[in-house]
C-alpha cells in the first residue's frame, strides 16, 4: 500500500511503490525509490520533487484530518 502524508510546512512524503509521470505522460524512473518527496511550495527547482526550498520560502502548510463530530440531538 502506498502512504501520502503531507508534512508540516513541507513536501508530501510518499512511502510505498508509485508511478510519477510528467505532463506529457513519461514515466520518472522511480525504480530504486521506495519513498519520494513531492514539492508542495512551487519553489522546488526539481520540481515535482522537494529540493527543500520551501525552508528558504517560509512555506507554511500544516495538515491535519478533520475529526468527524457526532451530530448534535435536538429536542422534538
Amino acid at each position: 500500500m502506498t502512504k501520502i502524508t503531507p508534512t508540516d510546512h513541507g513536501p508530501y512524503l510518499i512511502e510505498g511503490a508509485v508511478r510519477v509521470v510528467d505532463a506529457d505522460g513519461n514515466d520518472y524512473d522511480l525504480s530504486e525509490q521506495t519513498t519520494i518527496f513531492l514539492c508542495r511550495c512551487g519553489g522546488s527547482g526539481t520540481k515535482p520533487f522537494c529540493d527543500g526550498t520551501h525552508e528558504t520560502l517560509n512555506f507554511e502548510a500544516a495538515n491535519r484530518a478533520l475529526q468527524t463530530l457526532a451530530p448534535i440531538a435536538t429536542a422534538s
